[in-house]
């Protein structure tokens, strides 16, 4: 069974090449070559995309656009080019480290019939480790205030990496249209709406790097995102 991980990326040339190396070395170890690996470029600034090319590595592919449009769209955009028969997405940071890959493919092979497995922080008391007291609580109030408007009736909403059968994937994210970060509820709200089946699995936080999310004007913003996902879920015709 092939497996595709997608990284979207902005402007991460400092970081991109050893998040390459690193993803190549476990994926080729742990996947043999029945794997790729899609970095998405949401039109970086920097030599971003470049520097991913440079390497030469097998099973490392480059894909996305000129122009920034935001990792929603990114990780759209890989995940209706990649071929797998499961679909994921990290973070470019590899913020999960590279293990949660194979932690995921496992738990889809053993959930019994999942279509989608989510990552979730708050499953055991190790998945906000990195974490200060504070950014913890608040990163927790976050996730519960989105799952009680969005109606979710998982733990973590917001965990940046997510898998998919290659159906459910394409059947998801064809219907996606939010470029922003509340492409996950878009994509989740979608899946619900599918009556698709989520399992959820314990990860936890490897490699900790000062988030880009403003805790209250980004929740106000994706309260926002919400109600007007909802809606359009609603009249989906899928």
């Amino acid at each position: 069974m092939k497996i595709s991980v997608v990284i979207p990326m902005y402007n991460e040339e400092k970081i991109i090449k050893d998040t390459a190396q690193q993803m190549y070395a476990y994926m080729s170890e742990n996947f043999g070559e029945d794997f790729e690996v899609l970095f998405s470029n949401d039109g970086s600034l920097d030599n971003s995309a470049e520097a991913v090319r440079s390497l030469n590595l097998p099973g490392i592919k480059v894909v996305g656009y000129d122009k920034n449009r935001g990792k929603g769209c990114a990780v759209r955009t890989a995940m209706l080019e990649a071929s797998g028969d499961f679909i994921m997405f990290t973070d470019a940071d590899l913020a999960y480290g590279t293990q949660v890959v194979g932690k995921l493919y496992n738990s889809y092979l053993e959930s019994n019939g999942a279509d989608v497995v989510i990552g979730s922080r708050n499953i055991d008391n190790e998945g906000y480790s990195e974490y200060t007291l504070i950014r913890k609580i608040m990163s927790k109030t976050y996730i519960k205030i989105i799952c009680i408007f969005g109606g979710f009736k998982i733990s973590d909403s917001q965990c940046g990496c997510k898998g998919f059968s290659k159906d459910a994937a394409k059947k998801i994210f064809s219907n996606c249209v939010i470029d922003g970060f509340a492409f996950d509820l878009e994509a989740l709200m979608i899946a619900t709406k599918l009556k698709l089946k989520i399992s959820e699995v314990a990860v936890k936080i490897i490699n900790h790097r000062e988030s880009k999310v403003n805790i209250v004007k980004d929740t106000f913003k994706m309260l926002s995102d919400l109600k007007r996902i909802k809606k359009r879920v609603k009249k989906l015709d899928i």
